[in-house]
């Protein structure tokens, strides 16, 4: 049985029409291969879950019976139906398989070869398609997939930041709430206190006096704001009130020339600040007062509270900028952040002040403008090369009172003094040195180092020209006098120039000492060249290291002879009496029968102040007379290398200790003409000359051929003096010195006869050595480091002329009386020291004590206060063992006390 299109179930058309419209959705097996739609691609929805409808086969075919091959196409068509919401691609191409099966089996013969060849290219494509359309697909989705992550993550982040700061502000609302409850609770508490004590007045005031009283606030407020503003612009009305009078002075008066009046304020306001000692804190302090009261009024009329509140608001702006980021409002806010401004302001003007004092308080520490709190100190005024020898002669003095304080004041930078100071190579010994900068003819300078307190001051000389050396000693001596506290010690000049020590005494009085440098110097040389030797014992003398005197009174040796005391100190010498009843004049060497009387001070000759005292009488053998008659003096023939200021006084000095007949040899680089007018310049009267002959060569000392032109052989002595001209540099002037004796002991030792030169040949030394031995040469040194030169050379004696005068400036500034004994001892009459040969006290190895020699020295009116052995070249100066006999020789030299001859 047969059945065509129109006789097809009503269903299967309902189906039929239902495929026809859906097909544009999801097309189904027979609009796929449908003749109308063979070029149409195919689309189906992604993700869909849509069930497509069974399978239909196109009606326009002819319906077969149903036979057993067709049994499986209606098997595979029911199980295509039985599975709902899936679209099978593999049971689709098998059913597609099938139905081209079929339709070649049996179908419709209007369908050819040709069309399956098309619907196979077709499939191909399809497959190509869906296998591209999958890459894409999932492409797709793995972009969607990382762009969905990346904002997920943006969001969280946003998320988290928000909720963070939702949390802080939580917590930060929450102390802050805490906070104002506590402030409330206070202010409640102060509330209640308030209420209970108003309570009456509250109850009697009327609306209409509240009323007034807030309108009495209000007027208050407005006028304090009002005098803040008008405070604040009132100095900028006043400068230009002043510029304006300024012009209107120069418009109407142009004949004369007035100071404007802005110029006269600035300058008033310029000498007030300089003159008045606190004129900056004090101005500072008023600007912050004016900035507080200033501040408080305008607080007071832009706020709500009282006027003393307003004030120490005020303060608190002033004193802490930051405090005023707690004001609410305009008004209070601007009013607050000037104050604050002005407060900064001040702190700067202060911490300025502040830094000034500080670092000027350093500064004058540090430059020695501090003042000294010091008694019983030695005190130096001024500095020169001949301050380390006096450092050093003090430091010695001070060592058995366990050190002093010894204050130098000098116009020169504190740190350099200091530092200069500190180079010096010596021991202390516990004496504390304080430098002060300053001037010692300014009196507030004076005053900053405790002068009135000090027991010995030293004003030494500079170092330049010798005439304003002494003008400014001068000057100082007038300070020191014009002090109103007064002096407790004694003041020691040194002095360049002998003939200003008259006018330095005349200003000073009584308490002035003078040490004339150049005059000691002098007349040391001239009793070194008389007796080779002395300027050694002088050393010794001279220094605190051995042996100085020292005056002591004596109660127990009142009444006894100057013979017996003589051996009364095992541990000094007796040299002198200051005798009391005439005014302590000082005699020394005085006779033997002269007895101590009640006041009397006995000068001796010890290591210290405290180590002697007087002992029993010890038994000395008495001692026999040796009669020995003095050599007389011959004329002798000196030579002077060089030129200083006080030849002249040298001249006289010699003169007078020289026997007549004597020549004076001057050799130096001032010609002949000018050496007379500076001499008669000096007060030397040529032809007053009683002993010597003066004998004018020019020259250079240190060319080799001026000094040949010399007869150096015939010399007795020769000084070499530190020339004028290089006697500023202390370096300089030994190199001169130096250069002129070793040219001087060659030339002699070269003019040696052959016979005495053969003994030394090959050695230079010994040739200066042999030539020392026929003439003595005395050179002046200025550095104390050029006397090891010497000293080891052995071919020269030499004067320490610096180091020496320091020496006799650290006595006398210890004990001023030591000066009068110094100026008998370097005078030309009196008393001085001498070297005498042991045969005029004995005979060649004759057993005697100290003792025994010192008593027959008194037979010749002569105190022995030493003795230099052969063997040594070293003296000693009061023998510790005065009683133990031992050996003499006659070629042991001793040093005594004596007349002059």
């Amino acid at each position: 049985m047969s059945f065509n299109s129109d006789a097809s179930s009503p269903s299967t058309s309902a189906s039929a029409a239902d495929a026809t419209t859906r097909d544009w959705i999801f097309p189904s097996y027979s609009f796929v291969h449908s003749p109308h739609n063979i070029h149409r691609t195919p689309r189906r929805r992604r993700f869909s879950s849509y069930q497509p409808p069974p399978q239909q086969f196109n009606p326009t075919a002819s319906f077969h019976p149903r036979s057993a091959g067709n049994d499986s196409n209606t098997v595979s068509s029911s199980v295509s139906r039985s599975t709902p919401g899936r679209f099978e691609f593999g049971n689709h191409d098998k059913s597609t398989t099938l139905l081209d099966d079929g339709i070649d089996g049996g179908g419709s013969p209007g369908v050819n070869s040709k069309s399956n060849e098309a619907v196979t290219s077709e499939k191909r494509g399809i497959k190509e398609r869906k296998t591209t359309s999958s890459e894409e697909t999932f492409l797709g989705v793995l972009r969607s997939w990382l762009r969905i992550r990346w904002h997920l993550t943006f969001t969280v982040a946003i998320l988290i930041t928000v909720l963070s700061s939702l949390v802080h502000k939580n917590f930060s609302l929450h102390n802050e709430v805490t906070e104002l409850q506590d402030q409330i609770s206070k202010l409640n508490v102060k509330l209640k206190l308030c209420n209970l004590s108003d309570s009456i007045d509250m109850g009697d005031l009327s609306p209409q006096d509240v009323s007034v009283d807030n309108f009495s606030t209000k007027s208050l407020k407005i006028a304090a704001l009002a005098f803040s503003i008008t405070f604040l612009f009132l100095p900028f009305f006043v400068v230009k009130y002043v510029n304006y009078v300024s012009k209107s002075r120069r418009l109407f008066d142009n004949t004369t020339e007035e100071i404007s009046l802005n110029k006269q304020l600035a300058y008033r306001v310029d000498v007030f600040l300089s003159v008045t000692p606190y004129a900056k804190p004090v101005a500072l302090l008023v600007a912050t007062l004016l900035l507080i009261c200033v501040g408080g009024l305008s607080l007071y009329g832009v706020t709500d509270g009282s006027l003393a509140d307003s004030l120490w608001l005020s303060w608190t702006y002033v004193a802490d900028s930051g405090n005023h980021a707690n004001s609410e409002g305009l008004g209070p806010r601007l009013v607050s952040v000037s104050i604050s401004f002005g407060g900064m302001l001040i702190f700067a003007m202060m911490l300025g002040l502040v830094s000034d004092a500080i670092s000027e308080k350093f500064d004058s520490l540090r430059k020695g403008r501090s003042e000294v709190v010091e008694k019983n100190h030695t005190l130096i005024l001024g500095w020169s090369n001949k301050l380390g020898s006096l450092l050093n002669q003090l430091a010695i003095a001070n060592e058995s009172m366990g050190g002093g304080i010894v204050v130098v004041m000098a116009e020169r930078d504190k740190e350099d003094m200091e530092l200069d100071i500190g180079k010096m190579e010596f021991d202390f010994r516990g004496t504390s040195v304080i430098c002060r900068s300053g001037s010692p003819l300014i009196l507030a300078d004076l005053k900053k180092v405790s002068v009135s307190k000090a027991r010995a001051i030293i004003v030494l000389a500079d170092d330049g020209n010798a005439d304003q050396s002494d003008a400014r000693a001068l000057r100082t001596v007038l300070s020191l006098t014009g002090v109103k506290e007064g002096l407790n010690g004694h003041i020691v000049v040194e002095l360049s120039d002998l003939d200003n020590e008259v006018l330095v005494k005349l200003v000073g009085g009584d308490l002035v000492e003078t040490v004339v440098a150049h005059d000691v110097i002098g007349r040391l040389m001239i009793q070194c060249a008389r007796q080779p030797g002395l300027a050694q014992i002088w050393e010794d003398i001279l220094g605190f290291e051995n042996c100085e005197f020292y005056f002591k009174r004596w109660p127990k040796l009142d009444g006894m002879q100057f013979e017996d005391v003589l051996i009364s100190f095992p541990e000094a010498i007796p040299c002198g009496v200051k005798v009391a009843s005439h005014s302590g004049k000082i005699i020394l060497n005085p006779e033997d029968s002269y007895v101590l009387q009640e006041g009397d001070e006995v000068l001796v000759i010890a290591e210290d102040d405290d180590s002697y005292a007087p002992s029993d009488l010890p038994m000395v053998k008495d001692a026999k007379f040796i009669h020995i008659t003095r050599p007389t003096r011959k004329p002798q023939k000196i030579l002077l290398c060089g030129w200083r200021r006080d030849i002249d006084d040298m001249i006289v000095v010699l003169d007078a200790f020289l026997a007549e007949g004597s020549e004076l040899w001057m050799f130096n680089e001032v010609a002949e003409n000018e050496r007379e007018r500076k001499l008669e310049d000096g007060g030397l009267d040529i032809d007053r000359l009683v002993n010597i002959k003066l004998i004018n060569r020019e020259g250079n000392a240190v060319i080799r051929r001026h000094l040949e032109s010399l007869p150096l052989e015939s010399f007795d002595s020769i000084l070499i003096l530190a020339d004028e001209s290089v006697e500023d540099s202390a370096i300089q002037a030994d190199s001169r010195s130096l250069a002129t004796l070793l040219l001087i002991r060659d030339i002699q030792a070269k003019r040696l006869p052959y016979r005495e030169a053969l003994v030394s040949q090959g050695s230079w030394m010994g040739e200066m050595q042999q030539a020392s031995d026929k003439s003595v040469i005395i050179s002046e040194i200025l550095d104390p480091r050029t006397k090891n030169l010497l000293s080891m050379s052995k071919i020269s004696d030499y004067v320490l002329s610096n180091e020496l005068v320091s020496m006799a400036l650290a006595m006398v500034a210890e004990d001023r009386q030591i000066n009068d004994v110094l100026e008998e001892l370097f005078a030309e009459e009196g008393n001085e020291l001498h070297i005498r040969g042991a045969d005029l006290y004995l005979r060649e190895g004759e057993e005697l004590s100290f003792y025994e020699i010192l008593l027959r020295a008194r037979q010749r009116r002569e105190i022995v206060i030493g003795y230099r052995p052969a063997d040594t070249g070293k003296a000693v100066i009061n023998p510790s063992s005065k009683n133990e006999r031992r050996k003499w020789s006659l070629k042991d030299v001793f040093v005594v006390i004596a007349d002059k001859e």
